[in-house]
């Protein structure tokens, strides 16, 4: 079973950035592997893209928030 909390990577001590594997992003919003590629293939929704390490991809936890955060004010 995966654990999906928050994965760290590349670990430097105080300065390390948390990471989301995709089915974390997938579970965080509540979508489809196929709706997580649309996204980040869609350049108008401007949704960060990953970086891949060993056929992986991985997403910047600040980098989502700060999308998150960007879509609400859209909204309001």
């Amino acid at each position: 079973m995966t654990n999906f909390d928050q994965t760290k990577i590349g670990e430097t001590g105080m300065n390390s950035t948390p990471y989301l594997t995709g089915p974390q992003v997938q579970q965080r919003f509540g979508i489809s592997e196929m709706s997580l590629w649309r996204w980040a293939n869609d350049d108008s929704l401007q949704f960060p893209k990953p970086m891949k390490i060993r056929g992986r991809k991985f997403y910047r936890l600040d980098e989502i928030e700060r999308w998150e955060r960007e879509q609400m004010e859209a909204r309001a």
